[in-house]
């Protein structure tokens, strides 16, 4: 069969969504491809100079969604934040229900990025109506998913540079595996409040611009302690640790050991 012959109608619209801060706030950028079912590929990408990890994340899949927003059918999107998923599907009804305020009262964070989401989204919705919804899959970061990968390049790139050369052309040219996507894309459960603390994988500080991993507490606080902006985390596993250094900027490349 042709590819001409394919109806497209029933193939959904792919779009990879990541983003990336140097410092956390700091030098920020986002990433997107988009795969639509014509069989083109379209990648987007941006940055600023003073941001956040969150609303990078929030901007990439603000601005797939802005990209399809004239062409019908479903769309599935792809991103490994946890807090941009849950936002849009759970918390946002809560926050909007309280005038943008959190469960004990605090100001919901980034307010401005989540309306425009939340509009994007809602839009969507009227125009083509439920049966060419929005799906939200969950990827995990650093884990070879070669679309998400991808986004991280780009994101990186605006953040801290050099900046890639975005493509845009047939998805037959395209030299990243973007239909590889794992089976299992739903959210982690969530730890119980009342769940013993896991012990930790490693520690991590960031001084000067440098990422380092500790195996003990003592360890890093001894490198943390008096330092102006000196960031620390601990970390429950690989995922979370890679998570953490993403936040930050970094990726497990760039730590070192004491």
């Amino acid at each position: 069969m042709k590819f001409s012959e394919i109806d497209t109608s029933k193939i959904p619209l792919l779009i990879f969504a990541d983003g990336a801060c140097s410092g956390n706030p700091g030098p920020g950028g986002w990433g997107t491809v988009v795969v639509f079912p014509q069989g083109e590929v379209k990648e987007l990408g941006g940055g600023t100079r003073q941001t956040t990890n969150n609303q990078m994340e929030l901007t990439a899949v603000i601005e797939g969604l802005l990209e399809v927003a004239k062409t019908p059918g479903k769309v599935e999107v792809y991103t490994d934040s946890v807090y941009v998923i849950r936002g849009i599907t759970q918390w946002i009804w809560g926050w909007r229900s309280r005038d943008w305020k959190t469960a004990d009262g605090k100001d919901v964070a980034n307010v401005p990025l989540w309306k425009e989401l939340s509009a994007v989204v809602a839009q969507r919705g009227q125009v083509y109506g439920k049966t060419q919804s929005i799906s939200w899959h969950f990827v995990r970061g650093h884990s070879g998913v070669p679309g998400n990968e991808r986004c991280d390049v780009i994101a990186t790139g605006f953040a801290r540079g050099p900046r890639p050369n975005l493509y845009q052309g047939p998805l037959l040219q395209y030299s990243i595996a973007i239909h590889d996507i794992p089976e299992d894309t739903s959210l982690p459960e969530p730890r119980e409040k009342s769940a013993p603390k896991a012990a930790a994988f490693s520690y991590l500080s960031l001084v000067n611009g440098v990422p380092m991993r500790h195996s003990s507490w003592p360890q890093c606080e001894g490198r943390v302690k008096g330092r102006p902006g000196a960031k620390f985390k601990k970390s429950a596993n690989t995922d979370d640790e890679a998570a953490i250094l993403k936040s930050w900027g970094y990726g497990p490349g760039d730590v070192k050991e004491p």
